[in-house]
């Protein structure tokens, strides 16, 4: 088993499964920081997940081992899972999907199992039974059940819980230089753009029914009677992307699909004003981003958003575009608010739980489940 050098953990080290799916909802991102922090304080760690989220996120590289999820039939997955944590003190699934393989895996086993729900699982008619069925599972399997805001704890409790606890993940410092460090960055990025004389306006996320896409191309058919009017900017991947396309097409929309990209910060960085129009996340990664960078924020006060943000970012009704809109507008007319909402951002994000403190919380949580008298 990997492990690398550091001060040990109790007696004898734990070993730990984490089961992890596509490492989507800033899941992945949490996962390679947690098994860094749980193998620096000398637990083995496994990682079981699929090959293309190893590849996206290289937990070996921070001294886990990894063992590859099977993408078919669930029955070869629970078989994956169940060879991995043979012997395991603590098998750690992440979403409601792995938490409910993990407990098919651990069936007839002592081994406890945590579950950590990152994000809501958004389904309509026929699918939307079986995950509730699948998060009533994996909840009731559950020793403990963390959620990453407040509505995924009352999520996991009205699905039967035994015991739900709020652990906002800590994600890893968003890499690029904050927004003044580099204005001829700034102004090279904006240009490639075609905003150098014009607002610019970001979002980045999962082209994907239910993130608010309609509502945003609303927002920017308000936009569109703007002068100068805005450039909004949509990075990122997904089934609607052809549907949008048209849609901004049709409508004379100040609206760029730019695909997925892989220089976001310096997108971000170039930005006057970062937009979310809907998440499925507890935590999502494009607050944590825009608040470090001190870039002003207008987001739908969806899941744990608001508590995220606190008093840092322009918060609006979910699937309202005219609400949005108004709100973008009012922070480019308004600069001083602008800079209150920089000032406020970088505070509110200071105060987050960093990676040690998630570490620590979840080791807490190891030792109440393996320690001997229970306690």
């Amino acid at each position: 088993m990997s492990t690398s050098p550091g001060t040990s953990h109790g007696p004898s080290p734990l070993h730990t499964v984490q089961v992890l799916g596509n490492g989507g909802g800033g899941s992945g991102a949490h996962v390679r920081s947690l098994a860094d922090g749980l193998v620096a304080h000398g637990l083995a760690v496994t990682v079981v997940a699929p090959c293309a989220t190893e590849d996206a996120y290289e937990f070996t590289a921070g001294g886990a081992s990894f063992v590859p999820l099977h993408s078919g039939p669930n029955a070869l997955a629970v078989a994956s899972i169940r060879a991995a944590s043979e012997g395991a003190d603590v098998v750690h699934a992440h979403g409601p999907r792995a938490g409910s393989l993990a407990a098919l895996a651990l069936r007839g086993r002592p081994t406890p199992l945590v579950v950590t729900w990152h994000a809501r699982v958004r389904a309509r008619g026929a699918r939307a039974h079986l995950v509730r069925l699948m998060e009533r599972h994996a909840a009731r399997a559950a020793a403990v059940v963390l959620g990453a805001s407040s509505d995924l704890v009352d999520t996991a409790r009205r699905r039967g819980a035994r015991d739900a606890r709020l652990a906002s993940p800590a994600l890893p410092s968003p890499r690029g230089a904050p927004r003044d460090d580099d204005e001829y960055a700034r102004y090279k990025t904006r240009a490639e753009l075609g905003a150098v004389a014009r607002p610019l306006l970001l979002t980045v996320g999962r082209l994907e029914p239910g993130q608010g896409y309609d509502s945003l191309l609303d927002a920017a058919r308000v936009w569109r009677d703007e002068d100068p009017e805005p450039l909004l900017v949509v990075a990122g991947e997904g089934s609607q992307r052809p549907s949008l396309q048209r849609r901004i097409e049709e409508e004379n929309l100040p609206v760029q699909l730019v695909g997925r990209r892989d220089d976001v910060p310096e997108l971000l960085a170039a930005a006057d004003v970062a937009v979310l129009p809907h998440c499925r996340e507890g935590r999502p990664v494009l607050v944590h981003e825009a608040l470090c960078a001190g870039i002003p924020l207008v987001a739908a006060a969806v899941g744990g958003v608001p508590d995220m943000v606190g008093e840092a970012a322009e918060l609006v009704p979910p699937d309202d575009g005219e609400a949005l809109a108004h709100a973008v507008l009012r922070l480019l007319h308004d600069p001083l608010r602008c800079e209150r909402l920089t000032e406020a951002g970088r505070a509110q994000s200071a105060a987050w739980p960093t990676p040690d403190d998630a570490v620590a919380h979840v080791l807490a949580v190891y030792d109440e489940l393996t320690s001997p008298d229970g306690e």
